[in-house]
């Protein structure tokens, strides 16, 4: 669904990614995993349009998407979710999910991604009237998710989705993203809450220094490192 080959991004002269390659097939959830600063946020912006490429290919879907507008890529269905969710503080969280619908292909599915929205979270059908910068943590980062399904998404990359959350809530977010990825949409994800990722991620890539390191099982990647410590 997703192939990025040898993807080299820049900022100014500093060379953050170094021909980077990596594929998400349809219907997996693949996370992106590391230490802070090694690339993986800008591998997600690079993906999307936020950032220019210099070298290298993305295609979703077998369409290139480099140098595509952001909304030519909403439009193929590939969502960014960012890590400081990005909301509208002073709009309801009604208003904000008829904001995510707000391109024609997605206004025509309004009915029925709000219908799934509505079910993967019931906290946000009861806080429809509340404005949006009155949420707790835990339902802000639900609303930026459900804004992205509210765009027709059939394949979310989400940043760090349980960032500034409570110990107590990442559980519970890991385990929207599952649903998510279980009502049939392809998930990127970076996260840092590496045990949490078992029950649902289907394999990893770790980058290291701009570079992938690693692809495969998180598991066999937790028994590498714990070797190494040996």
């Amino acid at each position: 669904m997703l192939e990025v080959s040898n993807l080299n991004v820049f900022y100014d002269e500093f060379h953050v990614l170094q021909d980077v390659s990596m594929h998400v097939a349809e219907d997996e959830a693949v996370a992106l995993i590391g230490a802070n600063g090694h690339g993986k946020s800008t591998l997600m912006k690079a993906i999307c349009g936020l950032i220019p490429i210099r070298s290298g290919d993305v295609t979703f879907q077998g369409e290139r998407l480099n140098g595509l507008a952001v909304s030519e890529i909403v439009k193929q269905g590939l969502v960014y979710v960012a890590e400081d969710r990005r909301l509208f503080p002073d709009m309801t969280v009604r208003e904000n999910l008829d904001l995510g619908a707000y391109l024609p292909h997605a206004r025509k599915r309004k009915g029925e991604n709000l219908n799934l929205v509505f079910e993967l979270y019931p906290q946000l059908k009861e806080r429809q009237g509340q404005i949006a910068r009155t949420l707790s943590g835990g339902e802000a980062q639900m609303l930026a998710l459900a804004r992205g399904l509210m765009s027709a998404a059939r394949f979310m990359a989400i940043d760090e989705p349980s960032f500034g959350l409570a110990p107590n809530l990442v559980q519970n977010m890991l385990r929207t993203i599952a649903r998510i990825n279980g009502a049939g949409i392809t998930v990127l994800l970076v996260e840092e809450n590496i045990a949490q990722l078992e029950t649902f991620i289907d394999r990893v890539y770790f980058l290291e220094e701009g570079k992938t390191s690693y692809e495969g099982p998180l598991q066999a990647l937790e028994q590498r490192r714990t070797g190494d410590k040996a």
